[in-house]
């Protein structure tokens, strides 16, 4: 099958994906979140004022450092920064100029239309855990993630009522060599799942086939002009961009495809130990970043990240839920709406070796944390275990079902003649109950949000059932899930193509595990 009959297929932006998605088993899939709730303000203008102005002052006096990219060095000298060996001095001002060409909201397409998400202003999208080598269930125990593993991952995402995002790299394949992964890691989520997912940024040509992939997926004029990729640049904190992952971001960037720019905090190892200074750094790197992909390509959409967490003094491991790691969190989202950018940020934390009490109150902690804070985009919302060393299949059925919860607190609290309800309280009165007034029997179905996973049932029965705990019950749904999973419906023509693209590739080079 030829490129050019490739592009003519596909040219109507979308169009077979569409088509394929009228005819797809359907999975009833939450829209992404629209909070009605004000976020918290933690930090009043004055600390706002000290802490923009100290990152200026880290931009200008300290720098940053650009390493192995002469290109980038090359780009910064024509904007007017400082240039030293690989170190660049940004003048006061210039890179929060530059951010203010990036989009405030981004809309990034899906496959099926229906699935298109908002990142920006009041929006919340829920993504999936990103990047553990290794993976847990409750019969095999824990052991290195597979390419099989991977794309029940994906299954599990696209079965997720909650979940909007498909994600990136849900765990490691290791049993698939590391230059040719991405390419199967890519095509599961655009086959196995009809939901937006993310692109490959562990190395410059990998970004590329992202971007040759989801043209196949969605046409190259449609790519061209919009958004159909998210992508996690990380920052070597403190104060520096490698060339691996400012090569992707290049990629990305000059083909209008949206970066997560985010700094990489350990706060007390990669990041002063106090919230102030943490603040102060992770503003600094943000908006260099994000500059920089504005010097890529102007307008280019990005998202401003902050991924945060602490150390342990006596251990060296971090920690996570823990108080410090929210008033950085809701500190950087101010920091970020007066930049006018979208926030990622916060995500289903925790150090636990198990989905245990451990598990649930870091993640609790953490998943409330980010609704509040303002996020946009939540990587890691499920799924996440040993402080990300680990994908868990039951902790991810356990965090999907939980995000129920932060759809039905988002949406405020409705104050109406209906809801108010005294009606309701005439009809009842003193003493009585109100089980089965008229306003109940025309509410009970939609008045609480209710678990589809926790047990609410009587001791007697609970027990009689076999007394099964958490772990338990979630091992069931993901066993059930799985076997409930049908894949949503894709042009052949498309996954024929797809399928060719990555075969070709793959026997292009030998494989490489290092």
């Amino acid at each position: 099958m030829s490129e050019t009959e490739t592009r003519k297929r596909t040219r109507s932006g979308g169009g077979a994906a569409r088509r394929a998605a009228r005819g797809s088993a359907q999975v009833e899939t939450a829209r992404f979140i629209e909070r009605n709730i004000p976020n918290f303000e933690l930090l009043n203008e004055e600390a706002l004022q000290m802490i923009e102005a100290g990152a200026e002052t880290v931009l200008e006096e300290i720098g940053v450092n650009f390493v192995n990219n002469p290109a980038a060095l090359e780009r910064w000298r024509e904007a007017g920064a400082e240039i030293e060996g690989e170190r660049v001095r940004i003048p006061r001002g210039l890179a929060r100029q530059l951010c203010g060409h990036a989009p405030s909201t981004i809309t990034q397409h899906a496959r099926n239309p229906a699935r298109s998400v908002e990142i920006g202003g009041r929006s919340l999208v829920l993504a999936p855990v990103y990047g553990p080598p290794f993976v847990q269930d409750a019969e095999k125990g824990r052991r290195y993630g597979t390419i099989e593993d991977f794309r029940n991952f994906v299954k599990l995402g696209q079965m997720s009522r909650w979940l909007h995002h498909s994600g990136g790299t849900l765990c490691e394949p290791t049993d698939v060599a590391v230059n040719k992964r991405h390419l199967d890691m890519l095509h599961a989520h655009m086959t196995l799942s009809d939901k937006p997912f993310m692109g490959s940024v562990t190395e410059p040509g990998r970004a590329r086939d992202s971007v040759e992939m989801c043209e196949i997926l969605f046409g190259k004029e449609f790519v061209r002009d919009n958004t159909v990729m998210t992508s996690l640049i990380n920052i070597n904190s403190p104060l520096t961009f490698d060339d691996t992952m400012m090569g992707a971001l290049e990629v990305y960037a000059a083909a209008n495809q949206a970066c997560i720019v985010s700094p990489f905090i350990v706060g007390g190892a990669m990041a002063p130990v106090s919230v102030a200074g943490t603040l102060t750094q992770v503003l600094a790197e943000g908006m260099a970043g994000i500059a920089y992909a504005q010097l890529v390509r102007k307008g280019a959409p990005v998202i401003f990240g902050a991924f945060v967490t602490s150390i342990d003094m006596n251990s060296g491991a971090p920690t996570f839920g823990t108080p410090e790691a929210s008033q950085i969190t809701y500190g950087v989202g101010q920091l970020a709406r007066r930049l006018g950018l979208p926030y990622r940020s916060a995500g289903g934390f925790c150090g636990s070796k198990l989905p245990d009490a451990q598990a649930g109150y870091e993640s609790a902690n953490s998943l409330n944390m980010g609704l509040q804070a303002g996020v946009n985009f939540m990587l890691h919302a499920c799924g996440w275990l040993e402080g990300g060393l680990v994908a868990s299949y039951e902790k991810f059925v356990m965090d999907a079902d939980q995000l129920g919860a932060l759809h039905k607190f988002a949406q405020g609290i409705t104050v109406d003649e209906s809801t108010q309800a005294l009606d309701a309280i005439r009809e009842v009165g003193p003493g009585g109950h109100y089980l089965g007034c008229a306003h109940t029997q025309e509410n009970f179905k939609t008045a609480f949000w209710r678990s589809e996973l926790f047990d609410y049932k009587p001791f007697e029965t609970w027990s009689e059932e076999g007394a099964r705990d958490t772990m338990q019950l979630a091992s069931a749904r993901v066993k059930a899930l799985l076997a409930s999973y049908e894949q949503p419906a894709i042009d052949a023509d498309v996954e024929a193509a797809l399928s060719e693209y990555v075969a070709r590739k793959k026997a292009a080079v030998p494989d490489a595990f290092l």
